[in-house]
């Protein structure tokens, strides 16, 4: 069943389902060493990776698996990541929450502002009972992205990634909806 990618917003940003032409953007996000110091594969060096992905986002919609959108800046369209609800189960009620977001956006609420407009889609139009996220156990900030949106620390995946010949644990994170709903209530925006 097709899960048509939303377009959301929020006061300071908009997410939005992938267009062709944000593939320099991305590129340019994706090859970025810095950007994916913590990520589970190595920055891009094929410039037509970008399409790729982005064809891979449309897939993804079409085949009911879940959502990757392009996150821009309300003010300017300006690209400054991405984020995604992927490996959705209707059955279980289920996904996995992952965002990227360029070193200029860093340390301005982006990323919690994106997830938490995310979930709150997500919640609402999938009836999904619990979100999972991990984190590289170097990666303070994205974990700290993932606790300001109510997920809790369930447990530590020792060694689980192996990038560039560094090996690198996971936290594993979980928002379970009875979690969310109150959190959501009490979150003003």
């Amino acid at each position: 069943m097709p899960l048509p990618a939303p377009t959301v917003t929020t006061s300071r940003l908009r997410l939005r389902p992938f267009e062709d032409s944000d593939a320099g953007a991305l590129f340019a996000l994706m090859s970025d060493a810095e950007v994916l110091r913590y990520w589970d594969s190595p920055p891009w060096s094929d410039p037509a990776r970008a399409q790729r992905f982005i064809n891979a986002c449309r897939t993804m919609a079409d085949q009911g698996t879940g959502a990757r959108l392009a996150v821009e800046l309300a003010s300017d369209g300006a690209f400054i990541g991405w984020i995604v609800l992927g490996d959705w189960d209707p059955g279980y009620r289920s996904a996995n929450l992952g965002y990227v977001f360029a070193k200029p956006a860093w340390g301005q609420g982006f990323a919690t502002e994106a997830a938490r407009a995310l979930l709150g889609w997500a919640y609402a139009a999938l009836d999904l009972n619990r979100v999972q996220s991990e984190a590289d156990t170097r990666n303070v900030a994205s974990a700290r992205v993932l606790e300001k949106c109510g997920f809790q620390l369930e447990g530590t995946l020792r060694e689980d990634c192996i990038v560039n010949g560094e090996v690198s644990d996971s936290w594993v994170y979980g928002l379970l909806r009875r979690d969310w709903e109150p959190y959501e209530q009490g979150w003003s925006g």
